[in-house]
Formats: structure tokens, C-alpha cells, sequence
């Protein structure tokens, strides 16, 4: 069982006369940044000019530039988008990291593939939450938290575990639990876990599904409700019960075509061998290699796949239908929840 902390393992005095920079003001930003301030801690933010900026100071805070936000401070949280954190990094924040700071991030991607190497003498932690920054944030608010996970990746101080756990604590974490792991576990399993099952293998079977009944003749906007609207409720069964708990909840009926027709769909021994060979290319740094280069040469694939979703019938469908249905959250919509920017 991994080691669990919870907040009577959680001490806010180690953040006790620490300034804390949260560099970038997206999603997870702005949820790091009010939850510790509204935790009593001293937060500065760190940002470009731009939109965030104007963002941030309007939510009282004091913002100053990436390089001058990490001289003030004691802890410099990196909340921006893996693709530009290693860019900012050595921009900004690399020549302004004095023995005694600690840096943190959310994600081990750059920790792990070494597009950041901090200094000896500075602690280096990881404090992730395991849900999008709006969650992070409305589930403070409401007294509860995120489940988190932490890792000590350098102790320079010989305090940085403890400065972590505060800082988990210090964002809500500790009221649901953290859950201690490394960087480099956390980076190669999260990668794994998107691209095969949560964003990769989800989004695939849904496309294929939509466009199997489609192209059977039954309305796309069955497809849809049939194929991808009813993911969300299979999804929060299994969240807050399991597979069993899912499987109590829905039909008889169902659960036997779960039994006979899912392995048709995904032969176990073939997607295994699929995933092994996605999980090869986390583990020696190829897919880390194809990402950073794709940033570097004008994003031409990625661009033009996101271009492509977009014209899909099922976004297409699906987009219209949530405009006209009374369960559309129109807190949320249509905008993505956890971009990450400043």
C-alpha cells in the first residue's frame, strides 16, 4: 500500500515566514494561489503581461515577472504548460534560484526528461492534485479537497517533505488524502494512463462507436447519447463505487453485454500488447522527444488533429445538443477546464 498523509500529517507552520511564487495563472494557477492565500500563506504570482496578469491583480494579488517573483520568493510553485515550463525556467527562473529555495511543479515532465535540471542546493518537490484547477479550487470552498499526490525529488534542506505536505495542505489536498509516489513514476503513469485509457483509448472507442451506428443508419444523435453522453454517468459510477458498484447500478442486460461483447472489442491480449509497446515509448523517452519537438517545429500535427476533431459530426452533434438540453452546465460548457496558462 503506498504511504498515505492526511492533515493531522500536515504541519502549515513550515510555510511560516515563506513567500510563495505561483508562476502562471490558468486553471491550476489561479486554485493554488487563492487556496494558499485564503490558508494564510503569502502568495506573489509570476506572469508575462498579458490577460493573467490583469486576472490576478483584479483577485487582489501581487503579480510581478517570472524572474522577479522568483528572487522574492521561498517557493516557486512552475503551474505552466509542460511545452513552455523548461523555456521559462532557464528564462527567467534558473538565474534567480538562490541555496534554500524550493521549486515545485504539478507534473513530473520536465523533472523526468530533464528539460529541468535545478541546482543542488534547492529543494525540488512535486504537489499534484488529481482533478482540474476549478475542482481544486470549488472543492476548497466547499471545505473538502482533492486527492494529491507528492514526491521529493531533491532535499536540500532537509525540510522539503515537510514544506511539501504543508503546501499540499495549504491547497485542500490533505482534506482528501496524499498519496506519496516519485516524479518519475507519476510522470511515466500519467502519460500511460491518458493516451491509452482516460483521453487516447476513451475518445477513440467513442469516435468509433458514434460513427459505427451512424453509418448503420441510426441518427447521429442517438449515436451520441448512446456512445458519448452516457460515458459520464458509466464513469461516476465506477468514481464512486468501482466496476462492481457500476455494475449493480445498471441493467442486467447491460452488465451481460459487458461480459460477452467487451473482449470482441478490445481483445485483451492485443491491447496489452498495444499499451506495452505506448508505455515503451514513455519509459525511453521517445514519445517525450516526438512532444518537445512537435513544440519546436510549429505544432504542424497537433494543430492539424485538433483541427480535425473539430470538424467532426460527434463534436458537431454533440455541441448542438448540449446547447439545447436543460443538463448543460453552463458554468462549464464548452471551454476547456484544466489549460494551464499565464
Amino acid at each position: 500500500m503506498a504511504k498515505m498523509y492526511y492533515e493531522k500529517d500536515c504541519d502549515l507552520s513550515f510555510l511560516d515566514g515563506k513567500k510563495i511564487a505561483i508562476i502562471g495563472y490558468g486553471s491550476q494557477g489561479h486554485a493554488h494561489a487563492q487556496n494558499l492565500r485564503d490558508s494564510g500563506c503569502d502568495v506573489i504570482v509570476g506572469l508575462r503581461q498579458g490577460n493573467s496578469w490583469k486576472k490576478a491583480t483584479a483577485d487582489g494579488f501581487t503579480v510581478m515577472s517570472v524572474a522577479d517573483a522568483t528572487k522574492a520568493a521561498d517557493i516557486i510553485m512552475m503551474l505552466v504548460n509542460d511545452e513552455r515550463a523548461a523555456d521559462i525556467y532557464h528564462a527567467s527562473v534558473e538565474p534567480n534560484l538562490t541555496a534554500g529555495k524550493a521549486i515545485a511543479f504539478a507534473h513530473g515532465f520536465n523533472i523526468r526528461y530533464q528539460q529541468i535540471v535545478p541546482p543542488a542546493d534547492v529543494d525540488v518537490f512535486m504537489a499534484a492534485p488529481k482533478g482540474p484547477g476549478h475542482t481544486v479550487r470549488s472543492q476548497y470552498v466547499a471545505g473538502k479537497g482533492v486527492p494529491c499526490l507528492v514526491a521529493v525529488e531533491q532535499d536540500a534542506t532537509g525540510k522539503c517533505k515537510d514544506i511539501a505536505l504543508a503546501y499540499i495542505a495549504g491547497i485542500g489536498g490533505a482534506r482528501a488524502g496524499i498519496m506519496e509516489t516519485t516524479m518519475h513514476d507519476e510522470t511515466e503513469t500519467d502519460l500511460f494512463g491518458e493516451q491509452t485509457v482516460l483521453c487516447g483509448g476513451v475518445v477513440d472507442l467513442m469516435q468509433c462507436g458514434f460513427e459505427v451506428l451512424c453509418e448503420a443508419g441510426y441518427a447521429p444523435e442517438n449515436a451520441y447519447f448512446e456512445c458519448i453522453h452516457e460515458m459520464k454517468l458509466i464513469v461516476d459510477l465506477i468514481n464512486k463505487g468501482g466496476v462492481a458498484a457500476m455494475n449493480y447500478s445498471i441493467s442486467d442486460t447491460a452488465e451481460y453485454g459487458e461480459y460477452v461483447s467487451g473482449p470482441r472489442i478490445l481483445p485483451h491480449d492485443q491491447i496489452k500488447a498495444n499499451m506495452r509497446a505506448v508505455l515503451s515509448d514513455i519509459q525511453d523517452g521517445t514519445f517525450a522527444g516526438k512532444w518537445i519537438a512537435e513544440n519546436k517545429n510549429g505544432r504542424t500535427f497537433f494543430n492539424s488533429k485538433r483541427a480535425q476533431l473539430a470538424k467532426h459530426p460527434m463534436e458537431l452533434i454533440g455541441k448542438e445538443l448540449r446547447e439545447n438540453m436543460l443538463w448543460k452546465d453552463s458554468a462549464e460548457g464548452d471551454k476547456g477546464l484544466d489549460a494551464a496558462s499565464n
